[in-house]
């Protein structure tokens, strides 16, 4: 009985109700800072009773979003405010008791679950809390106090270089029960924050937040920027093959362009390197691979029609010139007729004696 007067109680707060799929409607950032906390399973809350204190104590939201209250019975609470819920809980309260003065606050809060898609290294749904560490492509990055939007980046392995960051989505549930659901969204500029500091850009998560990343039509100017602050990976592994003096495995810094990469294997050999002739293959997400060839200048800035920035898995190719496979073709075919002509010298010695 009292959880189905849960619904009333909502209508009559002025929550907004819409079906549930309903368009997200556009907020400032500024309006998304104001929110108001909305209880959940797994919160533990503080009842205080100020005229009867053997009522009080705490109450943990169980996983149905009830919770067990002196007097009244299972209550549900989850998808309120914690001012709503103070206001029903006294209502129902006053029920039983002449004058239910009370106060009720969140003692220990839920870990908070977001969910990232689209441009970040690893998108999924991730869980927050106050103080914890996680480690990202070598990186340890210490979470201590609430959780922002740069905390749940992060945790996510970080943005891929084709990441939107001028219009990052970040999608909150409005109060409300489950059949009630209904969210609002605003558009944030993380340029604005990484470049200029600011601060209000980078707002607090609430649980439940949905951040999506889209893909940029171009790699940004600030590129080579962005690969220095801890939005991005900090380390990527590139192969660089062919004719360079150092070939192998390189460990570069995220966004590190192509020719960098080539430098960093010792630069192309004198001769025998093509530097109109490097190619780059990439495994997309998808499986695929894709493959493009690029003609080496030292002063060519990053782009991608020119120097790409390289991305963690890439393997680059530094081709053959015409002169050194003319070379290598005439070493293929002398080598075997050395062979015959050391073999004729040693017959004939053999006959002189």
């Amino acid at each position: 009985m009292p959880v189905l007067r849960s619904l009333a109680l909502t209508l009559a707060m002025g929550v907004a109700v819409l079906p549930v799929g309903a368009m997200p409607t556009d907020q400032s950032v500024s309006t998304l800072q104001e929110d108001a906390y909305i209880i959940g399973p797994g919160d533990v809350l503080d009842l205080k009773l100020f005229d009867a204190k053997e009522l009080s104590g705490s109450l943990e939201v169980l996983n149905d979003g009830s919770v067990p209250l002196p007097l009244v019975g299972s209550v549900r609470l989850s998808g309120l405010t914690l001012q709503q819920a103070t206001q029903w809980v006294q209502q129902l309260l006053s029920e039983e008791l002449l004058r239910p003065d009370l106060q009720l606050r969140v003692v220990k809060p839920r870990p908070i679950r977001v969910a990232l898609v689209g441009q970040v290294e690893r998108p999924g749904i991730y869980s927050l809390t106050t103080s914890e560490a996680s480690t990202a492509e070598g990186v340890v990055n210490t979470i201590s106090g609430l959780p922002t939007v740069v905390d749940a980046i992060q945790k996510a392995g970080g943005i891929t270089q084709n990441a939107n960051l001028r219009g990052v989505v970040l999608q909150r549930r409005l109060p409300g029960t489950e059949s009630e659901l209904s969210h609002k969204q605003t558009e944030l500029d993380l340029l604005d924050l990484v470049l200029d500091g600011n601060q209000s850009q980078n707002p607090f998560l609430f649980d439940g937040d949905t951040i999506r990343i889209s893909k940029a039509e171009e790699t940004p100017e600030e590129a080579m920027e962005l690969a220095a602050v801890n939005l991005s990976p900090q380390v990527i592994s590139v192969n660089v093959i062919g004719e360079v003096l150092k070939p192998g495995s390189v460990q570069l810094q995220a966004n590190t362009p192509l020719v960098q990469a080539v430098l960093a294997a010792g630069g192309p050999k004198n001769w025998r390197a093509s530097t109109g002739n490097v190619e780059l293959v990439r495994i997309n997400r998808n499986g695929s691979a894709t493959l493009k060839k690029f003609r080496i200048d030292l002063e060519e800035g990053a782009s991608n029609e020119k120097n790409p920035p390289l991305r963690d898995g890439d393997s680059v190719k530094v081709n053959r010139s015409t002169l050194a496979r003319a070379s290598d073709a005439i070493n293929a075919v002398s080598q075997p007729l050395g062979g015959l002509v050391q073999i004729w010298t040693l017959f004939r010695l053999i006959n002189t004696y």
